[in-house]
């Protein structure tokens, strides 16, 4: 390999394309693989500028890199960092890879460049790229797809959740009211029983003190009947979804003395109701809810107050809202049962001895709730409560 036919002979038959160039940048000597490689006849590129070989976009920078490697030739690839094209004969270009080796003579400067053309490693590559991109395009839809699996179990687990939270309420709901229930009617129905009893033998004795007595505790106790049978059947109805808010124009002072008259058969002994009225007369509201409302505050305020004692109704009718309130001067509620007040069943300490269901101020809430009203309390123990309904106009 020493001889001259043996460089001759690696020039001509290696598989990589080289060619040399003088300091002017012309070809002197190329061998047929670099022939090949940008599709020229042998000896077709002898004496011709290098830069036939470099894209025209190329060819300024790649003149001024030249002359400037002239100045400073040593051995390095080509274009670091970058990436590098030759241009054929037909003018099509393909990516290539090209290392630099200068040699001096007595001729001049030469410069061997060693080309091999790196179509196919920039095919893989790309192949590649386009494949981790396409992967990672599928992981990141896996991802996504799992996310939205996860968000659905996730609404599915918390849809169980209320659901059984639900069911147990009810089932609580359904215990509680047997238990109760045996109860409260039962005092009533045994009450019936005796008076009706007692009934027949005054009417015999000709006893009509006592015989109207009696009749007056059957009158209650079906009233009593009544009211726990409405709070029953009022919350089935609101957890149905039949109640409805239906505004109408109404007298509202006239109401509330229609509702006075309803209530003077509930009131004890000496009890009396006191009512208070300032505003307009002429307002927009659902009368039957407003009344259902109303019976429930007068009525707890009778049950929890002593005879003899005045129960207070007052309204208020601004621009901005109508205000009813009810109060009385009974037993009054502790501050530790007020926090429960509106929960369904809950009754007071001091309120066990006195017939009801724990459901009223529950209603009361929600039938206000329907009217964009609410409902507030004040209460001092053995002093009396004021129970405060504001509806917006």
């Amino acid at each position: 390999m020493e001889s001259k036919e043996g460089i001759d002979a690696l020039f001509l038959h290696a598989t990589e394309g080289i060619l040399v160039t003088n300091a002017e940048g012309l070809i002197t000597r190329i061998n047929p693989s670099a022939e090949k490689l940008f599709g020229y006849s042998p000896g077709e590129l002898n004496g011709v500028k290098i830069e036939a070989l470099v894209p025209s976009r190329f060819t300024h920078k790649h003149e001024n890199n030249r002359a400037n490697y002239v100045h400073h030739p040593h051995a390095r690839a080509m274009g670091l960092g970058m990436e590098l094209f030759g241009l054929k004969k037909d003018g099509s270009e393909f990516p290539v890879e090209i290392s630099l080796s200068p040699y001096k003579t007595v001729e001049g400067t030469f410069v061997i460049a060693f080309i091999v053309d790196i179509t196919l490693r920039k095919e893989a590559e790309r192949n590649l790229r386009n494949y981790s991109e396409d992967l990672e395009r599928q992981v990141k839809n896996r991802t996504l797809v799992l996310e939205e699996a996860i968000k659905e179990l996730e609404r599915t687990q918390k849809e169980l959740d209320a659901s059984l939270a639900k069911e147990k309420e009810l089932n609580e709901m359904k215990s509680r009211f047997v238990s109760m229930a045996s109860h409260e009617f039962r005092t009533p129905l045994t009450t019936m029983m005796s008076s009706l009893s007692l009934v027949s033998r005054y009417n015999e004795r000709n006893d009509p003190e006592n015989h109207a007595k009696h009749i007056r505790k059957i009158e209650k106790s079906i009233v009593n009947l009544t009211d726990i049978l409405n709070d029953f059947l009022s919350v089935s109805k609101l957890e149905e979804g039949k109640v409805h808010n239906m505004p109408e124009e109404i007298n509202l002072r006239q109401f509330l003395r229609d509702i006075d008259s309803e209530m003077q058969g509930m009131l004890g002994e000496k009890q009396h109701i006191d009512q208070y009225y300032s505003g307009e007369e002429e307002v927009l509201l659902d009368a039957k809810l407003l009344r259902n409302i109303l019976f429930n505050l007068i009525s707890n305020a009778i049950k929890f107050s002593p005879e003899e004692s005045a129960i207070e109704l007052h309204a208020l009718v601004s621009e901005q809202a109508i205000a009813i309130w009810v109060k009385d001067h009974g037993i009054g509620i502790s501050e530790e049962d007020q926090q429960h007040l509106f929960e369904r069943f809950f009754r007071g300490g001091n309120a066990t001895h006195i017939q009801g269901t724990g459901l009223g101020l529950n209603i009361v809430a929600r039938y206000a709730e329907l009217m964009d009203g609410n409902v507030t309390i004040e209460s001092t123990q053995n002093k009396g409560t004021t129970v405060k309904l504001v509806i917006p106009r």
